[in-house]
């Protein structure tokens, strides 16, 4: 059987029983744990399954894949709502770029703007932006799985910026919990960026609006601006309108 082939397989056995152990998936395919150790590690990566002590549990609704994963899914969305954002900014502004798919989508037209002035943690983005802008590339833990830095020398150092606007990708926007992430230490991270910016941007596609996510970035009332490919409904669109937050639709 091919690599692909038992993976699938494998995905298939841990979706139908909510998780499984090595021994378990080591006993029924009948191949070593070290190969079914680099399966779990190949479907971890794609965003399919969680890794978890001795094995591997499905993955839950709320819960966001890889980052590789996210960089692949709504490209064209992606482009149209960087292409909005182009008409917010101008030369000489000043922004926070948080770490993630949309705003890494949204840095050529970033660049193409020019004259900004970036702060970011994301190696990604200050090498997409770095000739056209001046870019201050924050320290701290680096992470390589999305080539960032995280951490309370990441925090310490935004305190030391004070920025016309904190551009954030969210995990979701939920009309009571506001914008919130997946991942604890890039939460952190956009709190500190919205706490010393004037104004807050949030980039988003759709799938992200009535999505709830664990780890809390801010309130509505502190969004100024959210960039999204479809207006949201039902009690988000109140919500957002109560909170005075302009809405664009790309």
């Amino acid at each position: 059987m091919k690599p692909r082939e038992r993976r699938t397989l494998v995905l298939s056995f841990i979706e139908q029983r909510g998780q499984a152990s090595v021994e378990q998936l080591v006993a029924e395919f009948g191949v070593s744990p070290e190969t079914i150790r680099r399966d779990l590690w190949e479907l971890a990566e794609e965003g399919r399954v969680q890794k978890i002590h001795g094995g591997a549990r499905k993955l839950r609704g709320d819960r966001e894949g890889s980052f590789q994963q996210r960089l692949s899914e709504g490209r064209e969305v992606k482009l149209r709502i960087a292409e909005r954002l182009a008409e917010v900014l101008a030369p000489g502004d000043t922004l926070f770029v948080d770490t993630g798919s949309t705003t890494l989508a949204a840095a050529p037209v970033l660049a193409r703007i020019g004259g900004l002035t970036i702060f970011t943690n994301s190696l990604r983005i200050a090498g997409e932006i770095g000739e056209r802008a001046e870019v201050y590339m924050l320290g701290g833990q680096f992470r390589q799985d999305n080539l960032q830095t995280v951490g309370p020398m990441a925090i310490e150092q935004i305190s030391a910026f004070r920025a016309d606007y904190a551009l954030l990708t969210v995990g979701g926007l939920d009309a009571q919990a506001g914008a919130a992430d997946f991942n604890a230490e890039e939460a952190q991270v956009a709190r500190a960026m919205v706490a010393n910016a004037r104004q807050v941007i949030v980039i988003a596609d759709a799938s992200k609006c009535d999505r709830q996510a664990p780890f809390r970035v801010c309130g509505l009332e502190r969004i100024d601006l959210l960039i999204t490919d479809a207006v949201p409904d039902g009690a988000l669109k109140a919500a957002l309108a109560k909170a005075e937050v302009r809405v664009i639709s790309a």
